[in-house]
């Protein structure tokens, strides 16, 4: 590990590959940081909320299962199976398109992080793949304490591990959802949002991060009452732009 890296205080990032450690020590580090990681089983209790959902549908355990594997987004996957059970495959595809596009700044976030001059285009498909918010959040708190070499390598071991345990909740959902009751269904379904808050409201370290995310939280339960269609997305213009203006009103009375 290079000599001017930060001291990692975090027990679960001391095992990361030291520089000039094979290439495989990095995938190896990423997938057992992945069996460590609190966000991997808050996924396992996600996509077992999922896989009961797929049983409902009248979809296979094999549907369920393959879903998770090729598109790993929960939320993008109920989307579709929801769509599907009552609309066209055009609008299944356009609805999963639209709740796709929340990943690409995180995307654009994290791969000039791990990629090294002579990285190839092809190397980083696999870890753009794996994106999603809880691979997203570990791999930037972890990868930067890693040799650059070893990124890529480290970020497919996250994304390969929450992978396996999102598939493997999948299917124990699918396999108990006879004896699941309804609202622990939808109580397993519910700790996607509260991990992404979690996770917003411990990344908001700015004035302008705590001003957006106190203000969308609290104006968006108002707009979802008064019936707007597309609160979320109103708070969170709301929120955003009040905050920046915030950041703005700070820098200019500096």
């Amino acid at each position: 590990m290079s000599s001017h890296a930060e001291p990692i205080e975090d027990e679960r990032a001391r095992a990361l590959p030291p520089e000039g450690a094979p290439g495989w020590t990095g995938f190896a580090a990423g997938l057992k940081a992945s069996f460590r990681s609190v966000l991997a089983y808050a996924l396992i209790g996600t996509f077992v909320g999922y896989g009961g959902l797929c049983l409902d549908l009248g979809l296979s355990v094999w549907w369920a299962a393959l879903s998770t594997l090729f598109i790993f987004a929960a939320p993008a996957q109920v989307i579709l199976v929801t769509t599907l059970g009552a609309g066209t495959l055009v609008q299944a595809a356009l609805a999963v398109t639209l709740s796709a596009i929340r990943l690409l700044p995180m995307v654009v976030a994290l791969l000039p992080m791990i990629r090294e001059p002579q990285t190839r285009t092809r190397d980083l498909i696999l870890p753009a793949h794996f994106v999603a918010v809880s691979m997203w959040v570990e791999s930037l708190r972890l990868a930067p304490h890693v040799p650059r070499e070893q990124r890529v390598g480290f970020c497919n071991g996250i994304g390969t591990g929450m992978t396996i345990m999102s598939v493997a909740g999948t299917v124990a959902g699918y396999l108990l959802a006879a004896r699941l009751p309804p609202t622990f269904a939808a109580a397993v379904l519910f700790l996607t949002p509260m991990m992404f808050l979690v996770s917003t409201a411990r990344g908001a370290t700015t004035i302008s991060d705590r001003v957006a995310f106190a203000l969308g939280l609290a104006v968006t339960p108002g707009l979802i009452l008064a019936g707007f269609e597309l609160a979320l997305l109103y708070g969170a213009l709301l929120g955003g732009t009040l905050g920046y203006a915030a950041h703005r009103l700070r820098r200019a009375a500096a």
